[in-house]
């Protein structure tokens, strides 16, 4: 893996965004949906009740989405390879065999954002950071997987501003408005994040997926469609 790691620590596997630094902003292309891909593979083959803490190096940046210079240089086929892919990931990540915890310490935006929808639970860093679905001003449409992904925030009313206005919620708002489970100072969101996925990881893993997954069905059906 080049822009993220995989690590496993106290029945933890923590997926670090690395690509971050001199512009990189943990952006996504096909390459990268490919490692996420990879690492989610490996957390499902892991015998054993497990969670998946997302996180990364930057201090201001979790991810900023797609890369849109690279999507712009692509012809159809690889814009439609690609979007197949971030499907294909946003839908696994939803319904991955074991518990997800987004650790969001800096800005997420558009793709980024999304994917961190997709996580169970999400922690954001309280004094830094914006939380946004900016596709309504970038003129990328929502897909309806990326809809349904968007929409599993609790607070419809949130996501609808979001998704038609494009505005940006600080740490603050977003923990007000339940678009995250609970925000921390830079210097505790880590430590958080990790001990409410060590607590998740003690749950059944079988168990706590079916329960999680029935509260989906959407996304499953994304699911199957995209696996036929």
């Amino acid at each position: 893996m080049t822009t993220m790691n995989l690590q496993l620590t106290d029945g933890v596997h923590i997926l670090t965004l690395t690509n971050a630094e001199n512009g990189g902003d943990n952006r996504l292309t096909t390459e990268v949906v490919a490692e996420y891909i990879a690492a989610l593979d490996t957390v499902e083959q892991y015998q054993g009740n497990t969670a998946l803490l997302l996180t990364c190096t930057h201090k201001k940046t979790f991810s900023t989405g797609i890369n849109l210079d690279w999507l712009m240089q692509l012809d159809d086929a690889g814009r439609r390879e690609f979007a197949i892919a971030f499907e294909t990931l946003l839908c696994r990540l939803a319904l991955l065999s074991a518990p997800t915890v987004a650790c969001i310490n800096g800005n997420a935006y558009a793709g980024g954002a999304i994917i961190a929808s997709a996580a169970d639970f999400r922690l954001m860093r309280s004094d830094r950071g914006r939380y946004c679905y900016p596709e309504v001003d970038i003129e990328i449409p929502f897909t309806q997987i990326s809809s349904d992904i968007g929409q599993l925030l609790p607070n419809q009313q949130a996501v609808k501003n979001m998704m038609l206005t494009g505005v940006a919620y600080t740490g603050l708002e977003c923990a007000e408005l339940q678009i995250v489970d609970a925000i921390y100072p830079q210097d505790q969101l880590q430590q958080e994040a990790l001990s409410l996925a060590k607590t998740l990881a003690s749950k059944d893993r079988n168990s706590y997926c079916i329960n999680r997954n029935l509260m989906r069905p959407e996304i499953v059906a994304h699911f199957k469609n995209l696996t036929q």
